[in-house]
């Protein structure tokens, strides 16, 4: 009687795991990429990952420092920093306030804060206008799979 209440316990314990678990899996799966950017990783095709959110660009004091690819950031390079998307992966970013999109590539992790979907280089953030405002709504599109 004992080993048959432990094993609906056990079995009541995965599948509360097993619902914890699923919403994460279904995310992973409809983004169709990674955070391992090593060999066999998933990629995301074209224009099948969409998200919007709030971005903003590196500071200053980045210039020069190591990226979480390995690569140094330059803020004359259109490069980009997201959470999930493998190294490489180019995406368009488009700043929803003017319409103004430029084409970057991840080569970092982050932002770090609720609610931000994307740090872009000096220039891309040029380019988008969001120097002076610092964080503007954005939208992004993936353009080129990590390759």
């Amino acid at each position: 009687m004992k080993q048959n209440h432990k094993a609906k316990i056990l079995y009541a314990t995965f599948l509360r795991c097993l619902l914890w678990l699923l919403p994460g899996l279904f995310l992973l799966a409809s983004c169709g990429g990674s955070r391992n950017a090593g060999n066999g990783s998933t990629k995301a095709p074209r224009g099948t990952y969409t998200q919007t959110g709030l971005g903003s660009y590196y500071a200053a004091k980045f210039n020069g420092r190591a990226t979480a690819s390995g690569s140094t950031y330059r803020p004359g390079q259109m490069t980009a920093a997201h959470n999930t998307l493998p190294f490489g992966t180019v995406i368009r970013v488009t700043n929803t306030r003017n319409g103004r999109s430029v084409d970057v590539t991840v080569t970092d992790r982050g932002p770090h804060t609720k609610g931000y979907i994307v740090d872009v280089s000096r220039r891309a953030a040029e380019q988008l206008d969001i120097v002076s405002a610092g964080v503007v709504p954005v939208r992004l599109v993936v353009i080129k799979a990590a390759p």
